[in-house]
């Protein structure tokens, strides 16, 4: 599926592509509206409602992904209640002994996300991977969500990034498509960011659905892995 002979770079989205999307869906869409509900002693439904538009309105803007803006708007203590269900957290399959095969190959491996920064260490402390990634990157760093071209513009300059030698993987089709118009060169998406739903439609974009489509079998092999590490990074 790649070429790596032609990357120097990857690029790499967080939630639904490293990570199982299911948190993040299960957060905003069922435990959020639960305890929206209890404080403003309505009923879920009227709660779910009242906060879909709210959330519509603001999806693909960099409020969206603020948890400091939210905590305004809902008058919840957004990272008290992520904390809560922190056990959800999880990796995608395969995806740390993707995230190790990389580190092997000695590509240059850089987190980008719309995570806001308390949310990236809500997970970077649940799981441990802040080690696999020469930088980790939030868009509120720059200002911008990735699905704005000023985001591109401004990892290009910070990273000194390399645009054909670049893959980038992501689990939104819009996102990708931002991507592809600043000219990231190799682009991959994910089929099953949520592991409780189906396939999603990326839109003629090639697609992984288990990591392991993009390691070798001898980079696979958890032996290569120091068990210390193995052990640390497993989730409970």
């Amino acid at each position: 599926m790649i070429n790596w002979n032609a990357i120097n770079t990857v690029l790499l989205d967080m939630d639904g592509t490293l990570l199982d999307l299911h948190f993040d869906n299960y957060f905003w869409q069922e435990y959020v509206p639960q305890k929206y509900a209890e404080r403003h002693s309505i009923t879920v439904m009227q709660s779910k409602n009242e906060l879909e538009p709210r959330f519509a309105q603001q999806e693909g803007r960099l409020q969206w992904y603020c948890l400091d803006f939210w905590e305004k708007e809902l008058n919840l203590d957004i990272v008290a209640l992520k904390n809560e269900i922190n056990h959800l957290i999880s990796f995608r399959p395969n995806a740390r002994e993707f995230l190790h095969s990389l580190k092997e190959r000695g590509k240059q491996v850089i987190m980008i996300t719309n995570a806001h920064p308390n949310s990236l260490s809500i997970k970077l402390e649940r799981l441990s991977m802040a080690h696999y990634f020469d930088r980790l990157i939030s868009s509120h760093d720059y200002g911008y969500p990735k699905e704005s071209q000023a985001f591109w513009q401004n990892l290009e300059v910070d990273i000194s990034l390399d645009k054909e030698k670049a893959l980038f993987i992501d689990d939104s089709v819009r996102i990708l498509n931002s991507a592809r118009t600043y000219g990231i060169r190799h682009l991959l998406a994910v089929r099953y960011p949520d592991s409780k739903k189906g396939a999603w439609d990326t839109q003629g974009y090639e697609a992984v659905e288990d990591f392991r489509e993009l390691i070798t079998p001898a980079t696979i092999s958890p032996e290569k892995i120091a068990p210390e590490k193995i052990a640390s990074e497993k989730t409970v």
